[in-house]
């Protein structure tokens, strides 16, 4: 658990890691460069309870503090926390249970409690009602290109898979996206428990709403790299995909794709006033015109929530098959 300066919601945090029904573990805490009040607090716990270790660092930023913590853990298992969140009491039990059971898995997630206003914050607790509906390896990796699937301080993950892909890296890029995205590019396996293990808080000052590393671009520049990997190794049609979504704005995110070699030669869309003309050289074509299944890839890029599903319905009527000719981005 990285800490900074988060005296007013740490402590319930850390008690909710301590009251755990799975008692076996050691809780870290890595104090970034916290103030004198945040620092004498964590001092307190530790003194309290031989599970906790904490380690006081100069201040560097989230990704040092993870792999700080990462680097001097001592079991194989490693489970994420945040300073603002509350995890339920049987996280860490059921989390172990899962990953003792599946082998094949070497990431474990749950569900989570939207812990803001649904009225004023709708926007993100849409994208969480969105997660908790991912919950198999397959719905997770086939979903990964339309935004991050799992909330980081859920992951309970095999020690294993930093050692062998890397830990947390550095950039312009939401650190936690970045690891899932390539540890799925090397083939790791991830799934959740189905039920809600954490409350998952949305504070206004949190990294995600102030910090450019988690702006909507970011997000956008760090999926088409991934993306057009995946493309490269699995599309039949390879350059070549055709868009479903002709706007300004999915021209926009799917245009990241081509800097990576990705040629986009038609454009998909259900407005009469888009179909027939060319965007960017290329055709825009109706649903109808879609060419035969066998010899184009297509990328729903329409973000909209609906749009996504009604988009994939339709492909799989056509004989489009998700994860073989077809796939969801945003």
């Amino acid at each position: 658990m990285p800490v900074y300066n988060d005296g007013a919601t740490v402590e319930k945090a850390i008690q909710s890691i301590l009251s755990q029904t799975h008692e076996n573990f050691e809780l870290l805490l890595v104090d970034d460069g916290s103030g004198e009040e945040t620092s004498g607090l964590l001092q307190k716990i530790e003194s309290r309870d031989s599970r906790v270790r904490l380690f006081h660092r100069e201040h560097s930023g989230i990704v040092g503090a993870l792999n700080y913590g990462l680097n001097r853990a001592r079991g194989q298992l490693i489970a994420r926390m945040d300073a603002d969140d509350w995890s339920w009491p049987e996280r860490l039990e059921l989390q172990c249970g899962l990953l003792g059971e599946r082998p094949d898995i070497g990431l474990a997630s749950s569900m989570v409690e939207f812990g803001g206003n649904r009225r004023s914050q709708a926007g993100y607790a849409a994208y969480v009602d969105w997660t908790n509906q991912l919950l198999s390896p397959e719905q997770i990796a086939l979903n990964r290109f339309v935004e991050s699937p799992i909330a980081h301080p859920t992951v309970m993950f095999r020690r294993e898979l930093a050692a062998q892909y890397g830990g947390y890296r550095e950039g312009d890029f939401p650190e936690d996206y970045e690891l899932w995205l390539r540890w799925m590019d090397r083939g790791v396996q991830m799934a959740k428990v189905p039920e809600v293990l954490l409350r998952w808080n949305d504070p206004t000052d949190r990294l995600s709403r102030t910090d450019s590393r988690y702006s909507f671009q970011a997000f956008y520049e760090i999926k088409a790299k991934w993306l057009a990997e995946w493309l490269a190794r699995h599309n039949p049609c390879h350059p070549d995909v055709v868009i479903w979504g002709a706007g300004r704005t999915t021209r926009k995110r799917a245009a990241l794709l081509e800097k990576y070699g990705v040629q986009i030669t038609a454009w998909v869309d259900i407005d009469p006033n888009k179909i027939g003309h060319k965007v960017g050289g290329c055709p825009v074509l109706s649903p109808e015109e879609l060419p035969e299944p066998g010899s184009a890839f297509v990328v729903g890029y329409v973000g909209r929530r609906g749009a996504r599903e009604e988009i994939r319905s339709d492909l799989e009527k056509r004989g489009y098959r998700f994860g073989q000719n077809a796939l969801s981005a945003a």
